[in-house]
């Protein structure tokens, strides 16, 4: 790996964190920094290029986990928050309940998503409809909502806030636009929409990314380690600090700049590919 090769990684991972749980779509701004411009396949092949987006997601999931490491560690018993017994308040059934929808219509229509939806039409239309549903969040949610923190979620929200989740199945929506608007939607404000959100992304996306990693682990080759690593951290730092900025500022601006800097991006990604 030459310098310029490696300086193509730090930028790979720093789209990927910048972008992975913002609700703008990862999946978007991959297609425009790596596909149009940068086109890894072109210098690491196919295999190894569609691993090393694997190995950078994993960086993103990481950050997760270090921000949100006391509530993650209490969903399995392993942190006590306020010496509160688990059975009373946000615990792991939330999660599983909220995960369950996505997990079981991604594997029923995993091969159908892969064959019809990863193509650059359908994901500037999913940016188009994930602003959408993102500006309704915005207008149609509850003016004084009644849950303000995780320990106020019912299951029925955890299941509920799920079922939207399975619009993030359509390449380009949007994990995170999809999950915080259904919590709007049912009740939530936006910070604890958010909280859930990313606690949510850590078990699906690691278990994705896992199953990614095995199935494609005979094009782990040496020759790419360094350009993997320096992904990974790049991604990981930049996630971090994503994060971080996301959640200090979601409960002021809300969703609509983030719908509309997804038109914008869907306008853009349009004239690319069409003109």
């Amino acid at each position: 790996m030459d310098l310029f090769e490696l300086i193509k990684a730090l930028i790979l991972g720093f789209v990927e964190g910048m972008t992975e749980f913002a609700p703008v779509s990862s999946t978007g701004h991959l297609i425009i920094v790596d596909d149009m411009w940068l086109k890894s396949q072109e210098f690491l092949g196919k295999y190894p290029a569609n691993t090393f987006k694997i190995v950078i997601q994993l960086g993103s999931i990481l950050a997760v986990v270090v921000v949100f490491w006391k509530r993650l560690f209490s969903l399995v018993g392993l942190y006590k928050i306020d010496g509160k017994k688990m059975n009373k308040r946000f615990n792991l059934m939330h999660v599983i309940v909220g995960m369950l929808p996505a997990v079981v219509l991604g594997f029923a229509f995993k091969d159908l998503i892969d064959d019809y939806l990863f193509r650059v039409e359908t994901v500037i239309a999913a940016l188009i409809v994930g602003a959408l549903l993102m500006i309704a969040a915005d207008k149609l949610g509850p003016k004084y909502p009644k849950v303000k923190t995780l320990d106020q979620i019912t299951y029925k929200q955890a299941f509920t806030v799920g079922l939207v989740q399975c619009l993030s199945l359509w390449p380009g929506f949007s994990r995170s636009g999809a999950t915080i608007s259904g919590g709007v939607l049912f009740g939530m404000n936006h910070r604890t929409a958010a909280d859930f959100t990313f606690i949510m992304a850590v078990p699906i996306m690691m278990g994705a990314s896992l199953v990614s990693v095995l199935k494609n682990w005979e094009h782990m080759e040496m020759d790419y380690l360094s350009f993997y690593v320096v992904g990974f951290i790049s991604a990981f730092i930049f996630a971090l600090i994503s994060i971080r900025f996301f959640l200090a500022l979601i409960s002021k601006v809300k969703l609509m700049p983030f719908a509309i800097y997804r038109i914008v991006l869907a306008v853009i990604l349009a004239i690319i590919v069409f003109l």
